[in-house]
């Protein structure tokens, strides 16, 4: 799905493609099996934290 085509139906949505070490990705893959959630939860969530602690005055700003 291009961009464009997924802003058409969520705009607040973006898709993106990422690469990981495979020993990062079986550790993501036991955290999300782990949590009964998908690998993409947990990027999503680890993500969101790590921006919340680095710049706390952007929290909330999404």
């Amino acid at each position: 799905m291009t961009t464009k085509a997924l802003q058409a139906t969520d705009p607040k949505t973006v898709r993106v493609s990422v690469s990981f070490p495979s020993d990062l990705y079986e550790t993501l893959e036991r955290i999300a099996k782990d949590k009964k959630v998908s690998v993409a939860w947990v990027v999503r969530d680890a993500s969101e934290k790590y921006v919340n602690e680095q710049w706390p005055l952007l929290a909330g700003k999404e």
